[in-house]
Order: structure tokens, then sequence, then C-alpha cells
């Protein structure tokens, strides 16, 4: 017994200083003082078991001892194992900040970093434009006639954003722009995200594109001369960069500008002659100026020594002799503005480069820093503006639509796809508007960006689909009266574009968090490159001190020891501890993937995959916390933030298990989970009480409703086009008068009371009246009422051949065949 306790106090001690990290003085300090008890309490084994241990820790874990022998060793195996990291890898790994998502690698995330953070908010310059330019705009929009009439936004509203400068948003107000903030840009796009075509021809000059290019690096000769030009629409940018053999791999593209000698508005010049072929290049048949990336090379060294220059970004004009611009593709679901770019032999100026001839071979860099802060903003607002539309339309929807004498929001297979919407609507709106903060308060969070978009289109696409599934033919029948068919159609698009989801979530959430998070493995690769036995001596040992923290902290806190996050309510503060305790076992695992696999952990993506997963579902609920506990939270939302964290914390504690279960190394994996998780998985899918509640709170004229769907189009003026949301809310409004009615015409039917060829709500309203079972009153505000819900029930129907692009000849031939589109 007495060796027993000795065992459990000497665990118990070490278990402490581990998580601590309080280094290896302190942990020989232990054991030697509990097996000198050993040895004077007639233990004398355990107490020599416990000083051999305490000396071995100091031989491993003491500077002036293990650098004579262990860490030299040590050096050399990492130099072996440890993966190489290109020269565009590593201006990846450079590209942008880390914040949130530093401390989520770190195993101990200090909640106050992020808390301290606050929103304060957009602007009443910002706030106004949302409610009046982004409506109007809004209001000239209908989904169908820009699908599958116009194939094109109406000329009007392209007018409309060029004068109100919605193309401008991220230029600063002294070259002519709106000068907005990364919230308000945000929060205008989720605005204009009830048609993803008006949603991309916004969204994309103020992201990844020659404006906010010429913003960072631009002269001031291009900025004085550009940026006014594009705020207000005189110039319609597109950037080129990906092509037939440059997708997800930007860095291999094939296009070339080689250094030469040709003419220039009449005279001789120093220039480049480019070939290239551009596809999927956003807003290219209209563009007027084209942002263009290429491999630049100078054989005959004009400019100096080197000859393979690197990836260079150049602004052409449209005109340019030799391009070819204009010709369209078809995007999904979506028409907006999308084509390929062809150029043979087009030679341009020197002063064509973005930045001047001092930024040649800059290209990449200059990429990546920016798609580190624009993936943050476009795609996520989009998918979180959706989500509020789609939201929105079903739930009503649900309300109106009755079968079986019910509303089927009142049913439990539609309560369920109600309330994950929900739940996706309310995790996409805090993780979008929190990380747009970060970038107003001077971050670029290149993981994040990555996160977000590879997250949040995920979850409109799952979102939408839920959606039609609830409209059933409602949702696909199209027409004009089809609010959501078009939308769903396009979810392809933004899971495909700006770094495809599936290289996305396997190679660069980890792939890049792995090394630019990592509080050490930066740290250990610069010693390695420096041969730096020293700085990889200290960096190795703390990352020593780091893993064995993580697993104490990961098997502690499982039982609910430590790990207590203080600063939160009573209803955010466990949910912010298991955020804490899932950190310490994403940290544990990530170095035990690193470590166990190596250089081949790059080729073992369905791992690294989880991994990535683990680390996005931690940083959305982080999030979804910081909102619930800056907000002022309506009724019903605490059930809605329950569903959401206990979502996001089974997706994670999911992803951490079938990581154990795939870990090559099966001891490691076995090992892995008896820390980690060693209860078992703690996490369930959310209670069927909480969805129910959810789903009729949304389904319902709420507050948590319109919490939301706040920041929509949700208003019918005169003049604009049919706008669902705004009459689907209106009906809830009136619904709670209407609901009696409907069961007291039920009630009256199956008595007899009312005739039994009154089939139709129409005729029983009729009938009703007539036997004075609903007042003259009841009676006239139901046959509104009805009317209404019929024709949002309605969908529409065309003339036989309205669909037939080319009439048939009498032989069932083609007319008029098409000719090849090349």
């Amino acid at each position: 017994m007495t060796q027993l306790i000795l065992i459990l106090v000497a665990v118990a001690g070490l278990l402490a200083v581990m998580a601590r990290e309080a280094g290896a003085l302190a942990a020989i300090g232990v054991l030697a003082i509990i097996g000198i008890v050993g040895l004077a309490i007639d233990a004398p084994v355990l107490g020599c078991l416990l000083l051999i241990g305490a000396a071995l820790v100091a031989v491993c874990g003491l500077p002036a001892l293990r650098s004579k022998w262990l860490s030299p060793r040590l050096f050399a195996m990492f130099k072996k194992v440890s993966p190489k990291v290109s020269d565009t890898e590593k201006v990846a790994l450079e590209a942008g900040t880390v914040f949130w998502d530093a401390e989520l690698f770190s195993g101990k995330p200090q909640w106050d970093t992020l808390t301290a953070q606050r929103n304060d908010g957009i602007s009443s310059e910002e706030q106004a434009f949302i409610d009046d330019q982004c409506s109007v705009a809004c209001g000239m929009t209908n989904s169908w006639e820009i699908a599958r009439e116009r194939a094109d936004l109406p000329e009007a509203l392209w007018e409309y954003l060029k004068r109100e400068k919605f193309f401008g948003m991220i230029i600063p107000k002294e070259y002519g722009g709106l000068g907005f903030s990364a919230k308000a840009q945000s929060l205008v796009l989720q605005k204009l995200a009830v048609n993803e075509t008006l949603m991309v021809t916004v969204g994309v000059p103020n992201s990844l594109g020659p404006g906010e290019l010429l913003l960072k690096y631009g002269s001031e000769e291009q900025k004085n001369y550009y940026l006014p030009r594009l705020a207000d629409g005189r110039e319609i940018p597109c950037f080129g960069l990906t092509g037939p053999r440059a997708g997800s791999d930007a860095t291999s593209i094939p296009d070339t500008g080689i250094v030469c000698r040709g003419m220039h508005d009449g005279e001789e010049v120093v220039g480049i002659r480019l070939n290239f072929e551009k596809r999927w290049i956003t807003l290219a048949p209209v563009a007027t100026v084209v942002g263009l990336a290429f491999r630049m090379f100078d054989p005959e060294h004009l400019l100096g020594d080197v000859e393979d220059i690197g990836i260079t970004c150049a602004l052409i004009p449209r005109d340019t002799d030799g391009m070819d611009i204009g010709r369209r593709h078809h995007p999904i679901g979506a028409p907006f503005m999308n084509g390929p770019i062809f150029g043979k032999d087009v030679f341009i100026p020197l002063s064509y480069l973005i930045g001047g001839e001092q930024m040649a071979g800059q290209g990449w860099k200059m990429l990546v820093e920016c798609l580190s802060v624009g993936r943050c903003i476009t795609l996520p607002s989009g998918s979180a503006g959706i989500s509020r539309y789609a939201l929105g339309w079903s739930a009503g929807f649900a309300r109106i639509r009755r079968q079986f004498n019910l509303p089927v929001a009142e049913m439990e297979g539609v309560q369920e796809p109600l309330a994950r919407m929900a739940a996706m609507n309310y995790i996409s709106q805090a993780s979008v508007l929190h990380t747009a903060n970060m970038i107003d308060n001077g971050h670029k969070p290149a993981v994040p960006s990555a996160i977000l978009k590879s997250q949040l289109t995920e979850m409109a696409r799952s979102l939408l689909a839920d959606g039609m599934d609830i409209h059933g033919g409602r949702g696909v029948t199209l027409g004009p009266r089809n609010y959501i068919g078009v939308a769903y159609a396009g979810t392809p698009v933004s899971i495909t574009v700006e770094g495809a989801n599936i290289m996305t979530r396997n190679l660069m959430i980890f792939g890049q968090g792995a090394i630019r998070c990592h509080p050490y493995v930066l740290e250990e690769l610069a010693a390695k490159d420096a041969d730096d036995l020293n700085a990889f001596d200290k960096a190795f040992f703390r990352h020593a001190g780091l893993i064995f923290g993580n697993a104490a902290r990961a098997f502690t806190q499982s039982f609910g020891i430590g790990g207590k996050a203080t600063g939160f309510d009573a209803v955010a503060t466990p949910y912010a501890s298991h955020i804490n305790r899932f950190s310490a076992a994403f940290s544990l695992s990530a170095d035990a993937a690193m470590a166990s696999l190596g250089s081949s952990l790059k080729a073992r993506e369905m791992l690294s995959a989880r991994l990535g997963d683990v680390l996005s579902n931690l940083y959305l609920a982080s999030l979804t916390l910081k909102q619930w506990h800056e907000s002022e939270a309506c009724e019903h939302e605490e059930a809605l933030f329950h569903y959401s964290m206990q979502w996001l914390l089974h997706r994670a504690e999911k992803a951490l298990d079938e990581l154990f279960a795939n870990l090559p190394n099966r001891a490691l994996g076995t090992a892995l989970r008896v820390i980690a998780l060693p209860r078992g998985r703690q996490f369930a899918m959310p209670k069927d009480s909480l969805t129910r509640e959810i789903a009729r709170a949304v389904s319902t004229d709420t507050a948590l409703r319109a919490k939301l769907t706040d920041n929509t189009w949700d208003a019918q003026d005169e003049g604009q086009q049919d706008n669902a949301l705004a009459r689907y809310n209106a009906l809830l409004k009136d619904y709670p008068r209407a609901e009696p009615i409907y069961k007291a015409l039920a009630k009256a039917y199956h008595k007899g009371e009312i005739p039994a060829d009154a089939l139709s709500p129409e005729a029983r309203i009729e009938a009703a009246v007539e036997a004075g079972i609903l007042s003259a009153e009841d009676g006239d505000f139901m046959r509104v009422f009805e009317a209404e819900v019929l024709d949002m029930l309605t969908v529409d129907h065309f003339e036989f051949d309205a669909f037939v692009r080319k009439p048939m000849a009498s032989d069932g031939t083609a007319s008029n065949p098409q000719q090849d589109a090349a």
C-alpha cells in the first residue's frame, strides 16, 4: 500500500510539473524527493528506481549535460527526417500573421488575447451604405432573369454599382474609394449574397486582384492613375493566375515573359514579351485592365545576372496588341462574368509590372500575401450571407406549408435540418465577423483564411441542400419565382475557386499551420538551415517540454482537473474549458504525427485533413464562443449556442478519434487515445429538445429569427424585384392569428359543420363564414392570408418549347446546328 501511494504521488507530481511545463529541474526534484522518502520508509526498490529516474532526467534534460552527447545526435537525426521546405513554400509560410490559430496550436490557449480584441462594429457611414445602396442593388436582381435570360447583371445594375463605388470598397478615400473596414466589406457581401452573380461581381475586385495588389505593391504613379479609375468603375479589373495546367498548383504556371527589346509608343524600350493562356478568370470578358501572373526570364541578361527571375505580376490594358479577351465560360448555376485570356507575343514595357522593375520576381509573395487576407472575406462572406437568406426562406416556407393539417415546421423530420441550418448560420456569421475584426486590428490571418474558405463554403453547400429538401417541389422547379434553386446550383463554384476545398482541407490548413503556427517548429527549421546546434537545442527541448505538457493537460483535463477557462459566463465556461482540453490533445497529436511520419506526412493527406478538421472546428468554436461572450443574447439563442458548440466539438472529437484509429504506428495511436480520450468520446450530436426549440424559433416571428436574418435584403420597396424573404416575414407576423383559425376550420370540417366537398382552404373559409363559424373580419383576414400563402407555394410553368434553343427540322435534326464553340 505504501508503495502504491508513493507511485500515485510521483505520478501526480510529474503530471503537475508537466502540465505547467516547469522544466527538468522541477521533475528531478519531484523524483528525487519521493525517491528519498521511499528509501526512508522502507521502500528501497521503488526509492532507487525513482532516484535513477531523476538521474536520467538530469542527463537528458539539463542543458549542460545533454549538449555534450544528446543534442548533437538529435540534431543529426532531425536534419535527416525534417521535411524540405522549398522557396515557394517558404514564401507561403511567411505570408500573413498568426494570432488565435497559434494559441490553439500551443495546447494552452490564452483567452485574453482573443477576448481583448473586441468587435467595435462598423461606422455609421458604412452602415448607411449597407442599409441603402446595398438594398437598392439587391432590389434590382432576380436570380432567374440573371441566370437564364440575361446571363449577366442588368445594365442598370452595372451602372449603379459603378456609380456608388461598389468596386472601390478597399480603395482608400484619398484615391476616390470608399475606404471600408474589413467588417463592412464582409457585411456588404453578405447582403449581396441574395444573388451569387451580384456577390461575386462585387467581391472579386475587392479581393485578390489589381486593386489590392496596387495598394500594397504598386508605384505611386500606378496608384494615382489606376486606383481612382478602379474605384468609380471606369476600369473593370480581372486577374489572370490559373490556367489549363496550373490550378491549385499555382506555382507551376507555364506562362512566360521574356525580357527583350521591343517597340512601345513609337520607341524601342526594354520590356517583356508574353505568351500565356489563362482560364477561369472572373470578370475577364468585361475587364478593361488585366492583372497577369507569369514566369519571367532574362536570357540576354538585360536586367542583371539572374536568368530565371521568377513569378511576376503585371497590369495590362485590354487593348494591348496580341491579347485576346472577351470569350466566356459558363459557371454552373451563376453566370457571373468569367472567361479565358490568351496572349501571343504580347510586348509590354517594364513600367507595366506592378510596383515597377524592382518587384520583378516577387509575384508569388505578392499573391500569397494578398490571398491570405482576401480569402477571409469574399467567399466566406458570401457563404455566411446565403446562409441568412436560405434559413429565412426555408423556415418561412416550412411554417406556411401545411400537410396533414399542420405546418411542416412542426414535423421533426423538417425540424432537424432547420436546426442544423440555424447552427451553421450562427457559426458562419460569428466566424466571418470576428476574423474580419482581426484584419481590422492589423492581423493578416493566413491559416484562418483557409479554414473559413473551406469550412464555410462546405457549410453553405450543406445548408442549401437542406433548404432544397425542405422546399421540395418548390425548390426544384426553376423559374422567376424560385429564389433558392439557382443559389443551390451555384454552390460548386465557391467550393472550387480560390483554392479547391479538397486541396485546402487536405494540404493547407494543417500543412501550413503545423509550421507557421507551431511555437517551435519554425525555430527548429531555421536552426537546421543555419546549422546552429545551440539554437536547435533550445528550441527542441522547449518543444519537448510542450509535448509532455500537452500530454499531461490533455489527460488531466479529460477528468475535469485543471484547464478551467475564466472570464466567461456559466453558459460559455464549460465549452471554453473543453476547447482548452482539445487544444492540448490537438497539439500533442500534431507533434506525434509529425514525429512518427516525418516528411511523409505531406503525402498522408487523410491524416493531415483530420488534423486540419480538429483545428478548424476549434477555431470556429472559439469565435462562436466569442460572439456569445460579446453580444447580448436574445430569447432562444442559448439553445442555439449550445447546439452550435456541441456540434462543433463533436466534430473535433470525432476527427481526433479517427486520427488515432488511422495512424500507421498502432501503438502510438492507442497511446494517444488513452491520453487524449481516456473517458472515450464525451460529445454526442445535440439533443432533440434543442432541435425542436431552435426549429420553432426560426420558423416563427421571434427575436432569434430576426437576429439570424439580420443584414439581409428584407424589405419590399416599390419598383424592386419580388422579395421572398420580406413576404415570408410578413406572413409569419400574421401567423399567430391564422393558426387558431386553421385549427378551427379543421375541427369544424371533421365535425361535419362544413360541407364534405369543401376541400380547399378557400372553400372552407367561405363555408365557415357562411355558417357563422368564422366572423366576417376573420374571413377577410384569411382570404388575404391564404391568397398570399398560395402565391408563395406556386411554381412557374412555361410554353411547351420555351427552353428549346434550336428549333428542330421536320426530320428531327437541328435546323441551325450550333457551331463548334472553339
